[in-house]
């Protein structure tokens, strides 16, 4: 089980105040000393958090693989970085983050065409979609080299079933009226669409990652999953980071995902 470790919401601190500070690099290194095996930085078209300054150093500066989150009109960009993998996914302005998987079926050939240009460009190509033999079956007609799992609901079901989170203003709607027994039975199908999407996967010789919502109470469920090779995780490494540092942050997220098996 690899762990890619999203420095994101460090990028959010610093632009916070645009002073330079935290810096990025600083964390690429950091992480890569205790245990973490990727570095994912997702290049926004508004350049919310990472932009192209500290996408550029950690391109080129970081000691382990690269994986750059790109929508389709920040291609560019990445074509110039050439990081180790781009990975596509959706994106909205108005969206606090990434919501859902991208949609493979309704911009087939946009996607194919991105994939095509970026793998001339030597760089491997994953596609962020949803749990669904449909959308994996599309990735891999497509040429892309892996896939990363939208875990975003299975985490959704896990907080309202496990944690506080339906008390909270950032309760998920669909779910604040379901019961216990009906939240068990939601996770019990959720996890089984993530298990059957990855075993699809890897019998169509995809690479399999997940990832979106998953932190030190959830994410062994899905680390546990023999078929998924890698998680990317950020905010709570990150949220998690404020207490213990962000060391013994990496590091505990990178032994948990580890021994889940």
């Amino acid at each position: 089980m690899r762990l890619g470790v999203n420095i994101d919401h460090i990028a959010v601190l610093k632009a916070a105040r645009k002073i330079g500070d935290p810096d990025v690099l600083q964390a690429v290194f950091v992480a890569a000393q205790n245990d973490a095996d990727q570095i994912t930085i997702h290049l926004r078209e508004d350049r919310r958090h990472i932009d192209d300054y500290d996408a550029k150093r950690i391109v080129a500066n970081s000691p382990i693989a690269v994986n750059m989150e790109c929508a389709f009109e920040t291609i560019d960009a990445v074509l110039k970085l050439r990081p180790f993998r781009a990975t596509l996914v959706p994106e909205k302005r108005e969206e606090v983050t990434t919501e859902g998987g991208l949609d493979v079926e309704g911009g087939f050939a946009r996607v194919k065409r991105t994939i095509e240009r970026l793998k001339e460009a030597e760089i491997a190509v994953s596609l962020f979609i949803e749990p669904n033999k449909a959308a994996v079956d599309l990735a891999q007609r497509g040429g892309a080299d892996a896939i990363e799992l939208h875990t975003g609901r299975f985490s959704n079901i896990w907080a309202a079933l496990y944690g506080n989170l339906a008390r909270t203003p950032y309760a998920a709607n669909d779910l604040v009226a379901l019961s216990v027994e009906d939240l068990q039975k939601e996770l019990v199908a959720e996890i089984s669409k993530i298990k059957k999407a990855a075993l699809f996967a890897r019998e169509l010789g995809l690479q399999v990652a997940a990832g979106h919502g998953l932190n030190y109470h959830n994410a062994r469920e899905i680390a546990s999953i023999k078929e998924i090779e890698e998680l990317n995780i950020g905010q709570s490494i990150v949220a998690r980071s404020v207490w213990t540092g962000f060391a013994a942050a990496v590091r505990e997220m990178s032994e948990l995902v580890k021994n889940a098996r």
